[in-house]
């Protein structure tokens, strides 16, 4: 009976050794100013509407045919910071993990996403801006 537990918990320590640490607003800015790549894992549809200023898409719903041009660009030594549509979305944390995953050192999730963004003033681009 032990030994079930014993594999268990050596998985949960091997996932979370690859889990994304949490980025604040603060951070997505000044990741802005030293070559951190912004992410945006939303939908292509909703990237156009609005988005940081200087982020690029890598949309969760298109992952198997956007990922691989972007490892080829992407250099895995960038720091990057995922987001998407705020609290309650799992598309940048997913898509975190999956960058750990591929090799990438420092994958931050910026939780309060697009809307924490917009709604400070900072700057967007897009359509509905």
């Amino acid at each position: 009976n032990l030994a079930p537990a014993q594999c268990q918990t050596g998985q949960e320590l091997s996932l979370s050794a690859a889990l994304p640490l949490p980025a604040m607003i603060s951070d997505v800015q000044q990741a802005l100013v030293f070559d951190a790549l912004i992410v945006d894992a939303r939908s292509p549809e909703l990237f156009a509407l609005g988005h940081i200023d200087g982020a690029v898409s890598l949309p969760m719903v298109e992952i198997e045919t956007e990922l691989p041009n972007f490892l080829e660009r992407i250099a895995r030594d960038r720091p990057v910071i995922t987001y998407c549509s705020g609290f309650g979305c799992p598309d940048s944390f997913d898509l975190a993990v999956l960058l750990l995953a591929e090799g990438y050192l420092d994958v931050r999730v910026f939780e309060g996403g697009y809307p924490e963004w917009r709604d400070a003033g900072l700057p967007i681009t897009g359509e509905s801006r």
